[in-house]
C-alpha cells in the first residue's frame, strides 16, 4: 500500500523497507504492518491532538516530569510552545512507559524505535501466526478466564511495582498470543506516586478486567483487588510476588464537602487563568 506521510521519513531512512497494511485506526493512533528486512513488525503513528478523540490528558499527564524547565513554564502556562511540547510528552511516554514495564517482566510488545511520532515495535501475533486478537475477541472457557484475570491482576501489580498505572486498560487494550494476554496501549500511562488520580484509575483498570471476566466467572464480581492492591502500596507492602487474597475491608468515611468545593473551585480557577494566559499569547 502507499506508504502514510508519516511513515514515508522512517522508509527514506532505511529504517522501514514498506508498509503491507493498516492494522487499526484508533481514537489516538492508526497502526501499520510494515516490514522492516526480514522482520514483520507494526508502526503506530500518533494522530495530531486537534484530531484525537483523548481529550483529558490534564488528569493522566500530572506527575510526569520535564527536565528542561523552560518546557516546564511553557507547558504549565498552556502556551502554543507548550502544547507542541505537551503533545511530545504525550507521546514518547508510552516509549518510555514500554522500556520500563518490559524490564519490570510486564508483558508488552517490545519498541524498536520512535521517531516523529510514530513508534515501531513488535507485532503480536497469534496461534495461529496471524496479528494477535483482542482480549475481547476471545471466546473463553471459565477456567481460561480465571487464569486470564489472574494473570492480568498480577501484571496490574507488577506494573504499579515499576511505579506506573495502565489508565485505560480493558478487555480492547490486551492481545492474546500462544502465551497468554499482552498489555498494549500505554500513551496515558499514570505516574503511580504523583499522580493525584492514580488511586481511582488503578480501581477503574481492575473494575474493568473484573467486569469482563466475570461474565465467564460470575463470582469474579464479589472480589476487591483494587483497594487490596492501592493499601498494600501505600503501606510500601506491594511487591510484585505479594500474595493477594482479593478482598478488602473499606472504612466508610463520610464525604468532606468543604474539601470537594475548594477542589471545584481550583479547578475552576486553574481553567480561567489558561484562557487568559491563552487570549493574551494570542494578542
Amino acid at each position: 500500500m502507499k506508504p502514510p506521510k508519516r511513515i514515508q521519513p522512517l522508509i527514506d531512512d532505511g529504517l522501514v523497507d514498506e508498509v503491507l497494511y493498516q492494522l487499526k485506526s484508533g481514537k489516538e493512533a492508526s497502526v501499520y504492518v510494515v516490514r522492516c528486512g526480514d522482520d514483520i513488525r507494526c508502526a503506530k503513528v500518533y494522530k495530531e491532538a486537534n484530531k484525537r478523540g483523548f481529550r483529558t490528558l490534564t488528569q493522566y499527564q500530572e506527575g510526569r516530569t520535564v527536565r528542561n524547565s523552560r518546557r516546564a513554564r511553557a507547558m504549565a502556562k498552556g502556551t502554543r510552545y507548550g502544547r507542541d511540547e505537551q503533545e511530545a510528552v504525550w507521546q514518547s511516554a508510552e516509549v518510555d512507559a514500554l522500556y520500563r514495564l518490559a524490564d519490570a517482566g510486564v508483558r508488552v510488545p517490545q519498541p524498536h524505535l520512535f521517531l516523529d511520532g510514530v513508534l515501531v515495535m513488535a507485532l503480536i501475533k497469534g496461534p495461529d501466526g496471524d496479528t494477535a486478537p483482542r482480549l475481547g475477541d476471545v471466546v473463553h472457557s471459565a477456567a481460561q478466564a480465571r487464569s486470564y484475570y489472574r494473570f492480568l491482576i498480577a501484571q496490574v501489580v507488577r506494573m504499579l511495582c515499576a511505579g506506573l498505572i495502565h489508565g485505560d486498560l480493558s478487555e480492547y487494550n490486551v492481545l492474546v498470543d500462544s502465551e497468554g494476554p499482552v498489555i498494549i496501549d500505554l500513551p496515558q500511562a499514570v505516574n503511580a506516586a504523583g499522580n493525584n488520580n492514580a488511586s481511582r484509575m488503578l480501581t477503574r483498570d481492575i473494575d474493568n478486567l473484573t467486569a469482563y471476566f466475570s461474565r465467564f466467572v460470575p463470582e469474579l464480581a464479589s472480589t476487591d483487588y483494587a483497594h487490596e492492591i492501592w493499601a498494600l502500596y501505600e503501606n510500601g507492602e506491594l511487591t510484585p510476588d505479594t500474595e493477594l487474597t482479593g478482598h478488602f475491608q473499606r472504612e466508610e468515611r463520610p464525604t468532606d464537602l468543604t474539601e470537594l468545593l475548594r477542589e471545584i473551585g481550583d479547578a475552576r480557577e486553574e481553567a480561567m487563568q489558561r484562557q487568559r494566559d491563552e487570549y493574551e499569547e494570542e494578542y
